[in-house]
């Protein structure tokens, strides 16, 4: 018999996946959560009254949701905590209870300390407190005090606060610095004995270059002309891995540091001062253990306008003599007056290391321009004027050397190790994200520019034609500015992905070991491979682990400096109220615009209701405000001409208005 019962089409299934979900979750400073999962195409937005006491970079549970208006998700569980230390200024006195106010702009809500525990911490002063409960969303998270840090607004009770908040040690235990000085009490018996078993570079032309204020020396050149006329180029970097051993107590604390931090007027050291900036640092007139990279180039490469060719490698571990401490200004100097200690050699270094960088560059990498912020401070610390300071061709030179040193290593150990049986730490750059090539493609559009890209990618010789086509442009700031932005963030891996920016496919870190764990990490891996020995696989999730902290680690200490330079940015426009000054735009937004002084890079902000010429239109494609009525424009990168309205140093925020 014939079927005729009427059939119904199926119900489409929501593709989405509506299951719980792991991950993390980022806050911004309006309180608002994203919920970060590699699973999913897009970030989930997460409203304030559905986080549920979930902190920046918790690991949560959250049941997701999708509408026409886009997707979002609620906290069902706290997994785990990435801090319940915070620093905050202790406020105002409340049915018993006193407030703290936290620091970071990302934790939305206040800490509460009963009366009876307040102990000695005064209203105006920062402390660092942990939270011990927070069960109800509806309620203030309680607290106890750890730490009276002083008053706010002392530039030492500042500086301590951003090192404490970010949960960076300051000071190393006396057992730490007995078994530093341990160490450095055999410094005799240990270099007799590697100069059995190191080769001996103690006579050949050496020296350092590096900041005025350094107190630590990672690197150091050597120049040599071999017999056969060909000139050997040694980048000797300090062998950091022979005093600290895996495992030992100075190890663990170096890891849980992770790396050197550096505030406006101080360094946090990864390493004890009696060995990184003595023992383990390449200070001149001093013999020093080093692992080299030694390069063998053409005579003919130091010739201007002659060929690069470099000839051979090898990577050795050594010992070395200074013949010179350089600062960077006093080696430029060297070269612009063409006299001087080592002149020959520094300029034949100086060719080689333009010629480097030009090789780099046809292969795509990706070049920005780069200015340092430094602070003139008085003798209680307030900014009493702020400088910036760009590269020099002694900046680059180095540069480019420790670029070809961090390349080669990766290349020596490749050819030595099968794939297989490899284990290495990268330093890994990813592509851009494509939605951000999509918006970056927009808005050169609008500008008059077309850049080729293919499935939403785009190559970094691309990003290269657009960066030196429009350079001379007005529009220049804005595209390097919306570039910088398209980028990917650089991190440690043991999966090698190559490295974008620079346009290399292996790249790793060792040439800092004093300063970054990474650097030291790959030191090890090198001598392991070198005495033919192999990485137990079982310790391979070790190093994954490893490479993830590292990264978190690296991401913390640029915060803290950022964090300083931002205090002291506000604190210097703060007794400027009513000045006026040159600045750029740097960031355009529905609710105003940012901008960035040219002298001081202070950023600050101008809300688009006192724009009072116009009502003005955030067109997000073009990066700019439109006035409706004037069609005025205010795009990324236009120079403007702004005054100091307000700053408020304890948010470290200042406010603009456009003058002129």
């Amino acid at each position: 018999m014939k079927n005729t019962k009427k059939k119904f089409p199926k119900k489409r299934k929501n593709r989405q996946s509506k299951q719980p979900l792991e991950g993390v979750i980022q806050i911004t400073p309006r309180g608002v959560g994203f919920f970060v999962n590699e699973k999913l195409k897009e970030d989930l937005r997460i409203e304030k009254p559905f986080l549920q006491t979930a902190l920046n970079r918790d690991i949560v549970k959250v049941i997701p949701h999708y509408t026409k208006d886009g997707a979002s998700a609620q906290i069902i569980e706290i997994i785990k905590r990435a801090k319940t230390d915070f620093v905050g200024t202790v406020e105002k006195e409340l049915d018993g209870f006193f407030c703290v106010h936290p620091q970071d702009p990302r934790m939305y809500t206040d800490i509460i300390i009963s009366k009876k525990d307040i102990g000695e911490a005064k209203i105006g002063q920062k402390v660092l407190v942990e939270i011990i409960e927070w069960k109800n969303a509806q309620e203030l998270p309680e607290g106890k005090i750890l730490k009276v840090v002083g008053d706010a607004g002392l530039h030492e009770t500042e500086m301590e606060a951003i090192l404490l908040d970010k949960g960076i040690q300051n000071r190393f235990s006396s057992e730490i610095e007995k078994e530093a000085q341990r160490i450095k009490s055999a410094e005799k018996d240990i270099l007799e004995k590697a100069l059995l078993e190191r080769e001996d570079y103690r006579n050949i032309t050496t020296f350092t270059i590096d900041p005025d204020d350094a107190k630590d020396f990672d690197d150091a050149l050597s120049y040599q002309t071999l017999p056969n006329g060909n000139i050997e180029i040694g980048v000797h970097i300090a062998d950091v891995s022979h005093y600290v051993k895996y495992g030992s107590k100075i190890d663990i604390s170096a890891v849980e540091r992770g790396t050197s931090t550096y505030l406006v007027d101080r360094t946090i050291p990864m390493l004890p001062e009696i060995l990184s900036n003595d023992l383990c640092s390449l200070k001149p007139k001093e013999d020093r253990l080093a692992f080299s990279v030694l390069f063998v180039f053409s005579k003919e490469s130091v010739v201007s306008g002659k060929p690069f060719e470099l000839k051979k490698y090898s990577v050795k571990t050594t010992v070395i003599n200074s013949n010179k401490r350089f600062a960077y200004e006093e080696a430029q100097k060297v070269l612009d007056e063409k006299v001087g200690n080592f002149f020959q050699e520094l300029s034949a270094l100086n060719t080689l290391a333009k010629k480097l960088a030009q090789k780099n560059k046809e292969e795509g990498a990706i070049s920005f321009y780069q200015e340092e912020v430094k602070f003139v401070l008085d003798e209680s610390g307030k900014p009493i004027d702020v400088y910036t300071k760009t590269l020099g061709e002694t900046n680059e030179l180095i540069e480019n050397f420790m670029l070809l040193a961090n390349k080669t290593v990766v290349e020596y150990i490749h050819k030595k190790v099968p794939k297989e049986e490899l284990l290495f730490l990268y330093r890994v750059h990813d592509k851009p994200d494509k939605d951000r090539v999509t918006e970056l493609v927009q808005l050169l559009r609008g500008l008059g520019y077309t850049m080729r890209v293919s499935d939403n990618s785009v190559s970094s010789d691309e990003l290269n034609k657009i960066l030196r086509s429009s350079k001379d442009s007005p529009e220049a700031g804005i595209i390097q500015i919306a570039t910088i932005r398209t980028m990917a963030k650089a991190i440690y891996s043991i999966q090698n992905i190559g490295h974008f920016g620079l346009s290399f496919q292996n790249y790793t870190h060792f040439t800092s070991p004093i300063r970054r764990y990474s650097d030291l990490i790959v030191h090890r891996l090198i001598k392991i491979y070198q005495e033919g020995k192999r990485v137990p696989k079982k310790r391979w999730c070790e190093y994954r682990a490893l490479t993830s902290e590292l990264s978190e680690k690296e991401k913390t200490a640029m915060e803290a400096e950022r964090g300083s330079i931002k205090y002291k940015q506000a604190e210097y426009m703060s007794t400027r109220i009513g000045e006026k000054f040159s600045g750029k735009i740097s960031g355009v937004t529905e609710w105003g615009l940012f901008v960035e002084e040219s002298k001081t890079k202070a950023e600050g902000f101008i809300r688009a209701r006192d724009l009072e010429d116009d009502y003005y239109i955030f067109e997000k494609d073009k990066k700019q405000l439109r006035g409706r009525k004037t069609n005025k424009k205010y795009r990324l990168g236009d120079p403007v001409e702004i005054m100091v309205l307000k700053s408020d140093v304890e948010k470290r925020t200042i406010c603009f208005k456009l003058v002129g």
